[in-house]
This record gives structure tokens, C-alpha cells and sequence, in this order.
């Protein structure tokens, strides 16, 4: 198998909901192949899909409760340690969740998390060993 994610999908409590919390907090537009049924949101080389969590479940073929903790976040890393608290207060300040105020972590880096209407954990991180190309894309140090 390759080493490669294509897509990632949220079960979500109410797709229209949390449609509008990516457009409206993040400012991200839907993909094409949306529909009322399933958003798809376009990112640097796969897709993030928000899907009703009783039809995600019933697809899989396991229970839709989706209690405690998820045992995963998803990250969004940026270029510096300013870039993390300017966009987690732009977040905020729209109605995103802060559950962990920006900080230097025991990683070397500097992060926070918020949380979607699903409670999805989202870092915001500056990661001094893991840079960004131009294009947002990680790569590895030489």
C-alpha cells in the first residue's frame, strides 16, 4: 500500500451546521460534488468530507454514538508562532471553540486546539522541524 491519504471523513451531528462553521469560521469553500447529502472541502492535495455520523456508521457498519474521547486530531500548521496566535484568534473570535490556548509545547514547537461543532480536535501549529513549502505542503528538512 502507498503512503498516502486521499481523504478524511467526519461523521457530523448536522451537516448544514458544520458546513457553515468551515465556511463561515475556517473560510473554506465547498468542492465540487457536493451535495445536500455530503460536503467535500478541496485541501492541498486531498479532501476533508463532512458526512451525516448515522449514515458514516451505518457504511462502516458500526455503532453511531461516537462517545468519549476520538483518539485523533487533525493539524493545521503554520510558519511561525505569531501565525498561530493571529489565527486562533481570528478563529475565535468567529465562534470556534478554544479548548488549549497557544503555547510552547514540550515538542520544541508552539500550539493550540480548537474544536469544531463535533468537537474534532484542530491543532494550530508552528512546528520549527517540520517546514512548509510555499504551497502550505509539508516537507522534510534536508
Amino acid at each position: 500500500m502507498e503512503q498516502r491519504i486521499t481523504l478524511i471523513t467526519l461523521g457530523v451531528r448536522n451537516l448544514q451546521r458544520s458546513k457553515d462553521f468551515y465556511m463561515k469560521v475556517f473560510g473554506w469553500q465547498p468542492a465540487e460534488g457536493s451535495s445536500d447529502g455530503i460536503v467535500f472541502f478541496q485541501l492541498n492535495g486531498m479532501q476533508l468530507a463532512l458526512f451525516p455520523q448515522e449514515s458514516l456508521a451505518d457504511d462502516a457498519g458500526v455503532p453511531a454514538d461516537g462517545k468519549g474521547f476520538r483518539r485523533f486530531s487533525l493539524a493545521h500548521n503554520v510558519r511561525s508562532e505569531q501565525e498561530v496566535d493571529e489565527l486562533v484568534a481570528a478563529l475565535e473570535e468567529k465562534g470556534a471553540t478554544v479548548l488549549k490556548r497557544p503555547e510552547k509545547v514540550f515538542w520544541g514547537g508552539y500550539s493550540s486546539y480548537v474544536a469544531d461543532p463535533d468537537e474534532n480536535l484542530w491543532e494550530i501549529a508552528y512546528n520549527p522541524f517540520l517546514p512548509l513549502d510555499a504551497n502550505g505542503n509539508t516537507s522534510t528538512l534536508s
